[in-house]
């Protein structure tokens, strides 16, 4: 009973979103969005693994009482994925590139759903030449969930395109499930690269880099993983400080450059949380910087030696010079030289990194 309840509260929150008037203040807006997202966390939750999964989606029982297609998708058709507003922002953008890349693999057009802070928005620029999913909705365009389809599994990506296929000839925005998965991340790495650099927060990017420096930025994942040692899913995050000595010595060492080397080392805490790094020559601690300041200079790194984590992985995409990473990640690296993997003892292919330098 409690998930027919849920689903008739649920259905007239949803009614109330879309009757609502233009003029309708954000305050209430945003309300009603986050009660009804509220709702329908619970939902899933407690439907996912049941029989009734697929009837709490609109999208499924439009399928259910539409002529069956071919899916061959028409002009009014949008994908949009929804940054998880609880989340960081790599994970929110984690499930902004998710969105983007489904979009191209389902033949669709994307449509831009914000981040969760604007000023994000704006540094990042990825929504600066895509249409947004409110613009769309002022012009008639429906927002419809889709249940949980999977990259690796043919038959549930088949199954949701049957139930798009129903929409065809609409105007219709297709939603998937919130941190709706794509494991590799890179394949839409040239895209938020082109963005990135051509946004217009870039007018205003200041570092404290030199050129005539070589730049290597280090980012050490403390913070929220050291919040509980028995937590698996937080101790799966933490690398040692010696692991990241033993990678930093092995780049100070095969660097074989005339320029002078500048350590920038990003994390939280104090300097007496890292004394294996004292030792080294121009070392700059940049130590709980603002995000965006330690996302940018990730990201203009000369090199860049990466933590377990999605703060310094995405960074890393944007960056178009050496990334030094942990193999041992969640999300896939390219095969490309300029992306060299460390094994969970920190050690490396280090002629990998000379051939580069001499490059």
């Amino acid at each position: 009973m409690r998930d027919i309840y849920i689903l008739m509260a649920y259905n007239q929150l949803n009614l109330i979103y879309e009757k609502r008037e233009h003029n309708t203040t954000m305050t209430l807006h945003s309300f009603i969005f986050k009660v009804q997202n509220k709702f329908w966390a619970e939902l899933v939750h407690y439907t996912k693994k049941t029989p009734f999964y697929l009837y709490i989606y609109r999208s499924y029982w439009h399928y259910l009482f539409s002529a069956k297609k071919e899916y061959n998708p028409t002009p009014g058709m949008y994908f949009a994925a929804r940054p998880n507003p609880g989340a960081g922002i790599g994970h929110q953008m984690a499930n902004w590139i998710a969105g983007y890349w489904w979009a191209k693999q389902l033949g669709l057009k994307f449509a831009h759903m914000s981040f969760s802070n604007q000023k994000w928005d704006n540094f990042l620029g990825f929504g600066e030449d895509e249409i947004n999913i409110k613009q769309l909705q002022k012009q008639g365009y429906k927002l419809r969930r889709l249940p949980h389809f999977s990259e690796n599994d043919k038959a549930s990506i088949d199954f949701v395109k049957r139930i798009m296929a129903s929409y065809q000839g609409r105007k219709i925005i297709f939603w998937p499930p919130q941190d709706h998965g794509y494991k590799d991340q890179y394949g839409v790495m040239e895209d938020i690269q082109q963005k990135f650099y051509k946004a217009q927060a870039r007018k205003n990017d200041k570092c404290i880099y030199s050129k005539d420096n070589f730049n290597i930025a280090i980012h050490v994942r403390r913070g929220d993983i050291m919040a509980d040692s028995t937590n698996p899913n937080l101790t799966m995050r933490y690398l040692s400080n010696d692991y990241f000595e033993k990678v930093l010595k092995q780049v100070i060492d095969n660097l074989q450059t005339s320029q002078p080397v500048h350590i920038y080392f990003f994390s939280q805490g104090t300097s007496n949380d890292y004394l294996e790094f004292t030792h080294y020559k121009n070392l700059h601690w940049c130590l709980d910087m603002p995000a965006q300041d330690s996302f940018l200079h990730m990201v203009y790194a000369d090199l860049l030696i990466t933590s377990k984590s999605s703060f310094s992985y995405k960074p890393a995409l944007l960056n178009k010079n050496i990334k030094v990473c942990p193999r041992n990640f969640w999300h896939g690296y390219p095969n490309k030289t300029d992306w060299i993997l460390c094994e969970n003892d920190g050690s490396f292919n280090t002629v990998q990194l000379k051939n580069l330098i001499h490059e």
